[in-house]
């Protein structure tokens, strides 16, 4: 098998990409960064890669939920993602796409920012541009296009996101912090268990459709730094941005047939905790 893999030095890119290369079924994992787009001939070089692999695992693109600069958000979020898309079409590989529980915005409805919107009109164009050739895939076991909705990810390799890195690694670097008021709760899953659910698809039959990646459980973020021992405050109501989510949580009834979580906050945490303190 042969792995097209985007966004591998991501914090979750490079946590599948250490899981694909310890896989024995896989013979090779070509990478392709967010600087792709850089160089004047990127899409005859995209077109190359697309066609040399067996599987495309897109993960790259920006994940700073808080830009509102959307010429940047559109360009590497759904530019790059529509014309690998279309060339996954052309040349009929399968694509496991890492979409984002931002797509629900509040209320479960529609995004309530651009990041949201721009994982959700990208997700909509995969599925409207490879679903429909499920058929030619049907003695493959493997279905051309499944939109992953990650919730909210932490774990080890988080330490190069910034402001984006989990509250856990945060507020463990700073031993302390400031939290939004009104208790807001959000589906925290550990990066081992957003790794198993990404290749996934690779080794099972999965049928093409959108997916949802949690623990299925949602929690306060007074939970996460309770369990993590770190003291909190609590920050002004006028500081909460615009389109924030106040409740997020992984409907089980969406998780892929044959996967489920392993990490409940519990026991996540405890092991993140160790290896930060390692």
């Amino acid at each position: 098998m042969r792995v097209l893999l985007t966004g591998s030095d991501g914090f979750i890119g490079r946590n599948v990409h250490s899981e694909l290369m310890n896989r024995e079924e896989v013979d090779s994992v070509t990478c392709i960064e967010k600087d792709y787009m850089n160089h004047n001939k990127w899409e005859k070089s995209l077109q190359y890669a697309v066609e040399e692999c067996d599987s495309i695992i897109h993960i790259g693109a920006i994940s700073d939920t808080m830009l509102q600069d959307p010429n940047e958000m559109m360009k590497y979020n759904f530019e790059f993602s529509r014309v690998l898309f279309d060339l996954a079409d052309i040349c009929g590989k399968k694509v496991i796409y890492a979409s984002s529980a931002a797509n629900k915005g509040e209320g479960g409805q529609t995004p309530s920012n651009l990041y949201g919107w721009s994982k959700y009109i990208t997700e909509k164009y995969g599925l409207a541009k490879l679903k429909t050739t499920d058929v030619e895939f049907e003695a493959d076991f493997h279905a051309p296009f499944i939109a992953l909705r990650y919730f909210n990810v932490y774990g080890p390799g988080e330490q190069n996101k910034g402001k984006m890195a989990s509250v856990a690694f945060q507020a463990f670097r700073l031993g302390k912090f400031e939290l939004f008021p009104g208790t807001p709760r959000r589906d925290f899953v550990y990066i081992k268990d957003v790794v198993s659910a990404t290749i996934h698809p690779l080794f099972n039959k999965i049928a093409s459709g959108i997916y949802e990646v949690g623990s299925g459980d949602h929690r306060t973020f007074e939970d996460v730094l309770q369990i993590m021992g770190v003291k909190f405050t609590y920050r002004s109501e006028l500081d909460v941005p615009k389109g924030y989510q106040y409740d997020t949580k992984a409907n089980k009834n969406e998780f892929m047939a044959g996967w489920e979580p392993i990490y409940n906050l519990e026991k996540g945490l405890k092991e993140y905790k160790e290896y930060l303190e390692s």
